[in-house]
């Protein structure tokens, strides 16, 4: 299996996305990531006890999955 495919299964697994990860991704602030997710939730009608996917973060912010997998490994 080819790797980058790999890392993309194991982030997928991994289903949701938190604050750091989107620092490590954007290189922004945590708060940053707090208020996206914040953001991202309202974009998809989420309720605040529910969490962001990595597939809808990719979504909202138009990155392809296989982008964030590399920069999430």
């Amino acid at each position: 299996m080819d790797s980058v495919l790999r890392s993309i299964i194991e982030i997928m697994n991994r289903l949701c996305i938190y604050p750091k990860d989107i620092q490590v991704i954007t290189g922004r602030s945590d708060r940053y990531g707090r208020n996206l997710i914040k953001k991202i939730k309202d974009h998809f009608k989420k309720q605040q006890h529910q969490v962001v996917t990595v597939d809808e973060f990719c979504q909202y912010m138009g990155l392809q999955p296989e982008t964030v997998a590399k920069q999430l490994r």
